[in-house]
C-alpha cells in the first residue's frame, strides 16, 4: 500500500456515521489536492467486506456517483446511518452533512 492510499484509508476510517465527505475533500485531506479520480479508482478496489466506511464518500454535487448494484447499496448502507437519499442518489441537506 502506498503512502496515498495508507493516507485515504486512515482518513475515510475516522468519518463519523452520518457524516459525508467528497472525492476531492478526500483527496485534499490526504495531501494530494486534484487527485479526486484516484481516490475512487482506490475506493472501488476495497475487497467488498471492508470495514472501512467508504460509501461516505459522495461527489461534488452531493450525489452517489455509483450505478446499478453498488448504488444501490451505497443508498441503503447511508439511508442505515439516517442520511437522506433520493431515488436518484441526490443527498438531501447534503452541506450540513459534510465533515469539515
Amino acid at each position: 500500500m502506498n503512502e496515498f492510499e495508507q493516507s485515504l484509508f486512515t482518513i475515510l476510517y475516522y468519518i463519523p456515521a452520518g457524516k459525508l465527505t467528497t472525492y476531492g475533500r478526500l483527496s485534499k485531506a490526504a495531501g494530494y489536492p486534484n487527485h479526486s479520480r484516484h481516490v475512487g479508482k482506490i475506493l472501488a478496489r476495497l475487497p467488498k467486506d471492508t470495514k472501512l466506511p467508504w460509501f461516505r464518500v459522495v461527489n461534488s454535487q452531493g450525489q452517489i456517483s455509483l450505478t446499478g448494484e453498488a448504488f444501490l447499496r451505497q443508498k441503503t448502507l447511508l439511508e442505515n446511518e439516517g442520511i437522506s437519499v433520493s431515488a436518484e442518489g441526490k443527498i438531501q441537506q447534503f452541506r450540513t452533512l459534510l465533515v469539515e
